[in-house]
């Protein structure tokens, strides 16, 4: 790596390291609660011996380890819309694979348990997508989601920002923070009615019971620019004060699918599974 960049990369972990401690002093202790490591942490408390887990795009990054899968004996199928990322998935992680849009599939009542991680974002159509899922889950099944809120002002620059241009912008900032990076310029995002609120409102409409609701206020989109960092705090907290849980940067969801008959008419296609 050029000398010029690894200066520019510590510059940016330097000016991180000046924005975490603006908060450490001034923000209150909500605020900095990583919401991807809490819903990474409950996710894990909801795996049991012998489940049957769907991971819905997590491609070549599920969230269910292959030492998780071998010591709780799970079953696990990916589900994504890329062929490509499934099959950059750790090798025996996926028992078998379905490559499709989760907004046009309907399942069969196979698993135990539904994880999205960061995917609804990604979808068209998000009351869709939860239809899709509740056909996955069996009767009591749950479903995990952590979702990056529609409200945020990262999010409204990656729907408004055209892909070249976020690209160009990002990739001498974050180099070496390939996460941001990929939040802002992967797949493309539409925040269909992502929203707390939103996303709760659809679930019950979709034969789910919202079990929790949790909400996070942390991000680092900002934090290489200072004094950006802390406009877009007290905006934060402003904007928080007035629209509450809705102020979120991300959330995580847990739906519990009722126990009555399915009643979601199916959606359209149902592609085959792809042992693996």
């Amino acid at each position: 790596m050029p000398k010029t960049s690894t200066r520019g990369h510590r510059l940016v972990r330097f000016l991180a390291q000046v924005s975490e401690a603006f908060d450490r002093r001034f923000v209150a202790a909500e605020f900095a609660v990583d919401g991807n490591k809490d819903f990474i942490r409950f996710c894990h408390s909801y795996l049991f011996r012998d489940a049957t887990v769907v991971e819905i795009g997590g491609g070549k990054n599920p969230l269910v380890s292959i030492a998780q899968k071998d010591q709780l004996n799970l079953g696990v199928i990916g589900l994504d819309i890329s062929a490509r990322e499934l099959n950059a998935a750790p090798a025996g992680v996926y028992d078998c694979t379905i490559c499709t849009d989760i907004t046009r599939y309907s399942g069969t009542a196979i698993a135990d348990i539904a994880i999205c991680t960061a995917l609804f974002e990604h979808v068209r159509d998000t009351r869709a997508a939860l239809e899709s899922i509740a056909t996955l889950l069996k009767p009591e099944g749950v479903a995990l989601l952590f979702v990056p809120c529609r409200n945020a002002v990262y999010a409204q620059i990656n729907r408004i920002a055209p892909q070249s241009f976020k690209r160009w912008l990002l990739k001498p900032i974050y180099g070496d923070f390939p996460e941001v990076q990929a939040g802002l310029t992967g797949f493309p995002a539409y925040y269909d009615r992502c929203t707390p609120r939103d996303i709760c409102t659809m679930a019950e409409a979709s034969g789910f019971t919202v079990e929790r609701l949790q909400v996070y206020f942390a991000s680092g989109y900002f934090q290489f620019l200072p004094p950006l960092y802390v406009a877009w705090r007290l905006w934060q907290i402003a904007f928080k004060a007035l629209a509450g849980d809705q102020a979120a940067e991300t959330f995580s969801v847990v739906l519990r699918k009722s126990s009555e008959p399915n009643r979601l008419l199916a959606i359209t296609s149902q592609p085959a599974m792809t042992p693996n």
